[in-house]
């Protein structure tokens, strides 16, 4: 194998690793529901038997001042629940992403009660990384205001493809889940929920079936993004032989 090939093989290897930590740092940080972050926010009427008070004005600046890349979120509040809490740059972590929480999980077990906790809504934006989609199991793919996406975790989760980043929403249920891909719109630059979202500048890394509508965007992405990423592998898979 050539040095070229080698390298090629040693880049893909990482990006995979990557992926697949950042995977479990969402799942950890989705698990934990921003354990600290809430229970701040829930400081005045007890972390497991108070609801938060919608997030203050200073968070809420420092979450519009994200200096890093565009952010996205659903607004003030999400289907009755106030925005509770948001990272901002002080709880940044950039293998994680920034994100954003609704309401909370004390009408069904508690933060510190038994069984897991849900919250109604979570957004996590993060600067996508080359992986591939297999390690999210059960899945699906489709176009969600302009942009490709994949639909898991029992139509729970669902990952959308935008810019330079990958915008990720966890809730407790399908019909949150879809609302907030309808409602999401940018925290920290202009914006409306109105439209559809900038396409993706890279080629996301979809794992199985893609309709005709899908294979369009895939195909037109700007700088043909997805032909000149495919070419990269052929190119490597070539040095290889």
């Amino acid at each position: 194998m050539t040095s070229a090939a080698t390298a090629a093989r040693r880049s893909e290897r990482r990006h995979v690793a990557e992926a697949a930590k950042r995977r479990v740092a969402l799942a950890v940080r989705r698990s934990s529901v921003g354990l600290l972050t809430l229970c701040a926010a829930l400081a005045v009427g007890g972390c497991a038997t108070g609801h938060p008070r919608p997030i203050g004005a200073r968070a809420l600046a420092e979450a519009e001042t994200f200096p890093y890349y565009r952010v996205y979120w659903a607004g003030p509040s999400f289907a009755g629940h106030p925005l509770a809490a948001a990272d901002g740059q002080k709880g940044y972590n950039s293998g994680v992403g920034d994100s954003v929480y609704y309401g909370d999980c004390v009408q069904r077990k508690g933060i510190f009660g038994g069984g897991s906790c849900l919250l109604p809504l979570q957004v996590t934006t993060v600067i996508y990384g080359l992986h591939s989609n297999a390690t999210l199991g059960s899945q699906y793919n489709m176009v969600i205001r302009g942009v490709p996406a994949t639909v898991y975790d029992e139509g729970r989760s669902i990952e959308l493809y935008s810019g330079r980043v990958a915008i990720d929403i966890f809730s407790d249920s399908f019909a949150h889940a879809s609302r907030a891909a309808t409602e999401l719109r940018p925290l920290n630059a202009p914006g409306t929920a109105a439209g559809q979202l900038p396409p993706p500048v890279y080629c996301p890394g979809l794992s199985g079936a893609m309709n005709a509508e899908l294979s369009r965007v895939m195909a037109n992405l700007p700088r043909h993004a997805c032909q000149r990423a495919a070419a990269a592998v052929a190119f490597a898979d070539s040095l290889s032989r």
